[in-house]
């Protein structure tokens, strides 16, 4: 059994389909074995619906030195989900190629710094793109950086809004989540 790890920051709703995909077993041979947040968010009363033990760790300086004391050894795999806190240098390096995000945006366009949530949407309208979509990628040091594990795309119409796009992401986070996770696991 693959023990995975997920980083929260608001509702959870990826967690939830984390969830939801490895009790079907989509996401096959694999548990969530933590789930940390670095504020008080929906997604840890997710975690504890579902008898997974869950932490709050404060946002701060020390976040990543926190989180790094917390995370178990045999930990196979990070999954930030929503997570909106930048991992130090150390950390990145300490777990690389086992943490994955995911980003509401075809990195590497619309990805670093700000650009988290409806502030991607508001650009990709704003810049006038032909698609939209999600990617799954390997976490590093530089903000939406590492290496792309899956992405998919749409058609962005003359009719979307902001808010649409946002609605088209997450329903194409539902689906390449819980594929990319696979593959990254092995599965």
């Amino acid at each position: 059994m693959k023990n995975i790890v997920i980083l929260v920051s608001g509702s959870g709703t990826n967690l939830q389909r984390i969830i939801d995909t490895i009790e079907s077993g989509e996401i096959e041979d694999a548990k969530i074995s933590l789930v940390v947040a670095d504020r008080a968010c929906y997604g840890l009363e997710r975690a504890k619906n579902h008898n997974i033990e869950n932490m709050l760790i404060p946002r701060g300086k020390n976040f990543s030195a926190e989180l790094g004391k917390m995370i178990p050894e045999n930990t196979d795999l990070i999954v930030l989900a929503g997570f909106l806190s930048i991992l130090k240098q150390e950390f990145c390096e300490k777990w690389s190629g086992k943490i994955i995000n995911i980003h509401p945006a075809l990195l590497p366009k619309f990805g670093g710094k700000g650009m988290w949530g409806m502030n991607v949407h508001h650009a990709v309208i704003a810049a006038k793109e032909k698609q939209s979509g999600a990617t799954v990628h390997f976490v590093t040091s530089g903000i939406d950086e590492g290496a792309i594990i899956l992405q998919k795309s749409f058609e962005v119409t003359e009719n979307d809004t902001p808010e649409t796009l946002a609605e088209k992401v997450h329903h194409i986070e539902y689906e390449i989540f819980p594929i990319a996770i696979n593959q990254v696991l092995g599965n």
